[in-house]
């Protein structure tokens, strides 16, 4: 699990509460979603993937509760 920071996954973080990374292509989107929320002990409400050049970006919306923007910064990617 790699966090990525560019302008349009900046741009998520503030708008849509959405934090992007890039996983390996063999995890699920269940299995995804349970190693989110148990490394950074949030809720995800949604799992949405990408497959491109052999890798797989994640777009993980946090519940409410949880503001994408606190753990960006938690993590030093603000």
């Amino acid at each position: 699990m790699k966090p990525i920071i560019t302008e349009k996954a900046v741009m998520k973080i503030e708008r849509e509460n959405v934090l992007t990374f890039e996983f390996d292509r063999r995890l699920s989107k269940t299995e995804i979603k349970k190693q989110i929320e148990e490394t950074f002990d949030v809720k995800v409400d949604k799992v949405r993937t990408l497959l491109r050049n052999n890798k797989k970006y994640v777009y993980a919306k946090l519940n409410k509760k949880n503001l994408a923007i606190d753990l960006a910064t938690k993590l030093g990617l603000m």
